[in-house]
């Protein structure tokens, strides 16, 4: 027990000393006694790579986007659209109907309505004068709990817009849509719904505010939670870009604002306003679109792989998990490290994409699952890193770097030998089993925001691909083994 114990000590820092990069062919002798020396040996192994599409992604999101933007790599549009619900606040309530001075029919009513979408980080803002049009579209169901919403996912084709219900035309630049100094760079744009409207049991009112304001004072249950508010009373929006190209950026908040006048407990005369919010807390879905003819043809390029969002390209990795666990039977696999060198972009084109920032490593068949189930990478069949990141102890340039996935590879090989075991046939039978995908995300692993596809504007090659012309991709392994 001694021995393994030790053994365990020593392969921890056989591992820390490997992913400084120090050189290993005498780790074994400095760590161990004479009489109880650890042997360790290092080798490498090839790497093949191919890029594949992603096709749509699972979409439910903390980050929604909305534009259309140029991609300067294949000059087709890449467009982002939104479909959002509405959370009611805490404590945002609307005066007594005895206060509310603003009129319609005799009864209490608004002023005004308006929605208001609230973006920040724009890409390339340079292209302040492009002109963009917007269409908002009521839905007249909600989306649902329970459903998977992808990012191919269209109201209208669905069938979820309202016949007859709110349709409102936006056209808008970036010049007109105005940022303050703080640090969000926060910016909003507006679209007013004063129009006379008409519910969906043919009621009408004077605007949408003033539909809001009775049926809050008609039917209370309805604003107890948002799910209540979303199923009776407001089933949600669908942003839809129709025309123009030149903007994209993050949205935070997509604000309903209802405006009247109530007397307060002074009784004096003020403008009030009640808010609903489309943010996280309730479903949003991101519609993306991108020219599938440009992003296959990416795709076949032969000398390199790609990675591109939102939902257009992964890199699959087949990696050499049989010659790793046959190379050295009876050994045990301490340490397997991979990087993925990034092509330099020789454009001089300001547009051009972002490099993704963070990647995840995951098998094939697991993709829909851990996004669907929020998972978070575990280090054992789940892998992230980030781009050119530097640590305390190692640097890697220009590279995403996976420092050590032994776990994945002796996961895939136990999971192969549990199944050639029971099934000759097996690998015939499970083709993706020792392949993974690079998949570009967002993730704080200090945070408890989950793991989520990357609907930012990214773009990069790597080194790689069917007919790699660089350096083959390799992967560094590390066996341990106790002489006798």
């Amino acid at each position: 027990m001694k021995k393994y114990i030790y053994m365990a000590g020593a392969v921890l820092t056989a591992m820390a000393i490997y992913s400084c990069d120090e050189d290993t062919q005498s780790i074994g002798q400095t760590l161990t006694q004479e009489s109880d020396r650890l042997n360790i040996t290092t080798e490498a192994f090839e790497v093949t790579t191919e890029t594949c599409v992603a096709d749509s992604v699972f979409t439910l999101s903390n980050n929604c986007y909305l534009g259309n933007i140029r991609d300067p790599e294949t000059l087709t549009d890449v467009k982002s659209e939104i479909a959002t619900q509405y959370h009611l606040l805490d404590n945002v309530k609307i005066a007594p109907e005895s206060d509310v001075v603003s009129l319609y029919d005799g009864k209490a009513s608004a002023d005004s309505c308006s929605l208001t979408v609230y973006v920040s980080d724009p890409f390339y803002s340079k292209d302040s004068l492009f002109a963009m049009k917007m269409k908002v579209y009521e839905l007249k169901a909600t989306m649902e709990e329970g459903i998977k919403y992808y990012s191919n996912y269209n109201p209208i084709q669905q069938g979820m817009v309202r016949e007859g219900g709110i349709t409102k035309n936006k056209m808008f630049t970036y010049s007109k849509v105005v940022y303050d100094n703080s640090s969000y760079n926060l910016g909003s744009i507006s679209i007013p719904l004063n129009d006379p409207y008409t519910a969906s049991d043919g009621t009408q009112y004077n605007n949408y505010g003033t539909y809001i304001m009775r049926q809050y004072y008609e039917h209370p249950e309805y604003f107890r939670n948002s799910y209540a508010f979303s199923h009776h009373v407001c089933p949600g929006f669908f942003f839809q870009i129709t025309d123009g190209y030149g903007f994209h950026a993050k949205v935070s908040n997509i604000g309903l604002n209802v405006y009247y006048r109530a007397k307060n407990s002074d009784g004096e005369e003020v403008q009030s306003v009640y808010v609903a919010a489309g943010t996280k807390e309730v479903l949003q879905a991101t519609l993306v679109t991108n020219d599938m003819q440009a992003i296959n043809r990416l795709a076949k390029e032969r000398t390199h792989t790609y990675l591109k969002s939102p939902a257009g390209l992964y890199t699959k990795v087949t990696l050499p998990v049989k010659a790793i666990k046959t190379a050295h039977v009876g050994d045990s696999l301490v340490a397997a490290k991979v990087s993925f060198l990034r092509l330099n972009d020789m454009s001089d084109n300001e547009r051009m994409f972002s490099t993704p920032k963070q990647l995840l490593m995951i098998p094939v068949d697991s993709l829909s699952s851990f996004f669907e189930n929020n998972k978070v990478p575990d280090n054992r069949l789940t892998y992230y890193t980030t781009f050119n990141y530097v640590g305390s102890t190692y640097a890697n340039n220009n590279a995403y770097t996976y420092s050590n996935i032994s776990s994945l590879i002796t996961a895939l090989w136990n999971i192969r030998e549990a199944g050639v075991a029971t099934e000759p046939d097996w690998e015939a039978k499970h083709p993706n089993w020792d392949k993974v995908l690079l998949v570009p995300i967002t993730y704080s692993s200090t945070s408890s925001t989950r793991v989520e596809h990357d609907m930012t504007l990214t773009s990069t090659r790597l080194v790689g691909g069917p007919d790699n012309n660089n350096q083959p991709i390799q992967i560094s392994v590390v066996y341990a083994k106790f002489n006798n």
